[in-house]
């Protein structure tokens, strides 16, 4: 199957209010190597080959600020739509899902806040999608990892070979992922009450599209920006 036959949409998730950064701006709009971080892995996914379509989900009050950047950086080339985020990262997904009515066989969901994201790793997704219909990237856990109870008391320690450390893009066929956010989302009251929280698209999956999701390995580069130290091992990245 050539990959001009085989149509996939980047749904790019900027749509967070990046509090825990701890400034007035927004966190994906901060500058990282001479632009908005945001658009880094936006950029990764107009030079990726497999990539045809690119849908940005943005703040309701940010649609023209994300539009003027992307013209601006000139990485409109593959943009169908900016489309307005939701409450959570789970209803912004959902949005981006629901406004693809274009032409797509598999969705590639990334946060933005990702801005290192390499094309050998969305090769190997790309490979993996076709056979598996779900994957994620990520990487095995370099630390060993506890469970705990409500007190903080170590309930189990896993064994640290079974663990991996997930990340961003997390790719799926898009009816299927499109059809399972919609039943946990009818559903999401039921699940909280589970106290089950809908923190990636991959437990969607796993609970509402009934499938196995396959672990694709990416790099220990692949952070996600969250706190002021994760900017400065970004651009310490970027020096490197």
């Amino acid at each position: 199957m050539g990959n001009s036959m085989i149509r996939c949409t980047a749904v790019m998730l900027a749509a967070g209010m990046g509090l825990r950064m701890g400034t007035d701006t927004r966190k994906q709009y901060l500058m990282l190597g001479g632009m908005p971080m945001f658009l880094h892995s936006i950029r990764t996914m107009q030079e990726s080959e497999y990539i045809t379509d690119i849908i940005v989900m943005a703040h309701r009050d940010d649609l023209e600020v994300v539009r003027e950047f992307l013209e601006e950086y000139g990485f409109t080339k593959k943009l169908r739509k900016i489309a307005v985020g939701g409450k959570e990262r789970v209803h912004s997904v959902a949005n981006g899902l629901e406004a693809i009515d274009w032409p797509c066989d598999y969705v590639f969901i990334h946060d933005c806040a990702r801005p290192f994201l390499d094309q050998t790793t969305l090769f190997r997704l790309f490979e993996t999608v076709q056979t598996t219909k779900a994957c994620c990237a990520g990487v095995p856990a370099k630390d060993t990892v506890k469970v705990v109870d409500e007190n903080c008391d170590v309930k189990t320690t896993p064994n640290r070979a079974d663990v991996w450390i997930v990340q961003t893009p997390q790719v799926f066929s898009f009816e299927l992922i499109r059809d399972a956010h919609r039943k946990a989302l009818a559903q999401e009251e039921y699940l909280s009450s589970q106290g089950i929280v809908l923190t990636d698209d991959s437990m969607v999956a796993e609970l509402a599209g009934n499938c196995k999701v396959r672990m694709v390995m990416a790099t220990y580069r692949n952070i996600k920006i969250t706190t002021p130290e994760d900017l400065v091992i970004g651009d310490a990245f970027l020096k490197a």
